[in-house]
């Protein structure tokens, strides 16, 4: 956590599931903000997240999440560390498989994603890979795994999707 938040003193941690926050209407509702179906294990409606809220003394700064989605050849896991008004201040793969891994979780990868925010992903199309806007600047660093770097944006997407219809975004 202190690498992603140097200034942080202390986090709170939370665990939340679209179950419990609103069932099958908020299920409807995140599925259609993304563009696309939850589909499999990572993305089932009792699927925990972990939200860590993190303070300097006793100021909230910032939120780190993550979530899981399914990669070429296998589980990826994205996590962002966000300000509070949804700006992205670290973009993370804590874990990936696949052979091109180590270019996808490159810093430089990464910095990329620093800066955006939510209304920026609404400009990514999950399902054809089209972008545009401040999204459509990043680049792959692996054009050999053209289906990790879009799950990764994906991935990116979701987790902010989630982030403010759990309310810890604003709209």
């Amino acid at each position: 956590m202190t690498r992603l938040f140097p200034e942080s003193t202390g986090n709170k941690t939370i665990h939340v599931s679209i179950v419990q926050q609103g069932g099958e209407p908020l299920l409807t509702k995140i599925e259609t903000r993304p563009g696309d179906k939850f589909r499999g294990i990572y993305e089932t409606i009792d699927v925990p997240y972990t939200i860590y809220e993190i303070f300097t003394n006793k100021k909230k700064v910032g939120y780190i999440h993550g979530v899981n989605q399914k990669g070429q050849f296998g589980g990826i896991q994205v996590f962002l560390a966000l300000d509070l008004e949804g700006r992205i201040k670290a973009f993370y793969i804590q874990k990936m498989t696949s052979k091109y891994a180590g270019k996808l979780r490159d810093a430089n990868f990464g910095r990329q994603f620093l800066g955006l925010t939510l209304k920026d992903l609404e400009l990514y199309d999950v399902i054809s890979g089209k972008a545009s806007g401040k999204v459509e600047a990043i680049k792959n660093p692996a054009p050999e795994a053209e289906a990790d770097f879009r799950a990764s944006l994906r991935a990116t997407k979701k987790n902010l999707v989630l982030m403010e219809e759990f309310g810890y975004l604003p709209p």
